[in-house]
């Protein structure tokens, strides 16, 4: 039985964290950020938790997590 692939876009983009909590990037944070108050800007920093929902469908295309 041959290995499982993991989705490449979905690896770039998606992490985990020490307790098994599937991590992600916030939208609106990538560019045009000059027009974008500070207070907008500073709410799109960091990195946000994914619900369960998601989470799980992220598990099934990252196997190896």
């Amino acid at each position: 039985m041959p290995k499982i692939k993991s989705h490449k876009a979905a690896q770039k983009r998606i992490g985990v964290t020490g307790s098994g909590k599937v991590i992600r990037v916030k939208a609106w944070s990538g560019h045009h950020l000059e027009i974008k108050s500070s207070r907008r800007t500073r709410r799109y920093a960091g990195k946000a938790v994914m619900a369960d929902v998601h989470a799980k469908q992220v598990r099934r295309l990252l196997p190896y997590l």
